[in-house]
C-alpha cells in the first residue's frame, strides 16, 4: 500500500508541475503577443467564454467587456516587466511593472488568474501607479495633500526624515 501510495503522490506531483508550467506558458504567450504585437485576440483565445475579471475599480467584468476595455488602453509602446511568475494548480500570480514610454506612466500590478479546462476562467487585478505608491504607506490614514503630510511621506520613502517636497 505504502509503494502504491508514494507512486500515486508522484504522478500526481508530476501532474501538477507539468499543468503548473502550462499555466505559466499559455500567460507568458498571450502577454508577449499582447505586447508585443498589440494583438488583443490573442488574449481573447485562452480566455474562456465565461471569463470573469474581478477588480474593485472595474467597469468590465465580462470577456466581450475586458477585451473591449485592454483595446482601448495604449499598448502600442508599452513594456511590461514580469518580476515574479508563479504557478499552484489551476491559479497563476504574475507581478510586474509596466511602462508606457509616451507618457512616462508607470504601474506595477498583480495578476492572479485561474484556469479551467486550460483556459482562463477568472482574473484579479490590481494596480497602484507608481507616482502615487508613497502615498499608500499610510493608507490607513484619510487623504492628506498639505504640505507637511507630503514631506512626512517622502521622508518615509527616502529615509531622510524632515524634508519638505516644494
Amino acid at each position: 500500500m505504502t509503494t502504491q501510495s508514494t507512486s500515486t503522490q508522484s504522478t500526481s506531483t508530476q501532474n501538477t508541475g507539468k499543468q503548473n508550467a502550462d499555466h505559466k506558458l499559455v500567460v507568458q504567450q498571450a502577454l508577449a503577443e499582447l505586447v508585443g504585437t498589440g494583438d488583443v485576440d490573442a488574449l481573447g483565445k485562452v480566455l474562456s467564454d465565461d471569463f470573469v475579471h474581478h477588480r474593485p475599480d472595474a467597469t468590465s467584468r465580462t470577456k466581450a467587456e475586458w477585451l473591449a476595455a485592454v483595446r482601448a488602453s495604449p499598448l502600442g509602446d508599452m513594456r511590461v516587466d514580469v518580476l515574479h511568475l508563479l504557478a499552484d494548480g489551476d491559479h497563476v500570480v504574475m507581478h510586474s511593472r509596466r511602462h508606457h514610454p509616451g507618457t512616462g506612466a508607470e504601474i506595477t500590478g498583480v495578476d492572479i488568474w485561474r484556469f479551467d479546462d486550460g483556459l482562463i476562467a477568472e482574473a484579479w487585478e490590481i494596480l497602484e501607479p507608481a507616482a502615487s505608491a508613497a502615498a499608500h504607506l499610510v493608507w490607513w490614514e484619510p487623504p492628506r495633500t498639505d504640505p507637511d503630510t507630503l514631506a512626512h511621506i517622502a521622508s518615509l520613502v527616502s529615509g531622510t526624515p524632515g524634508q519638505r517636497m516644494e
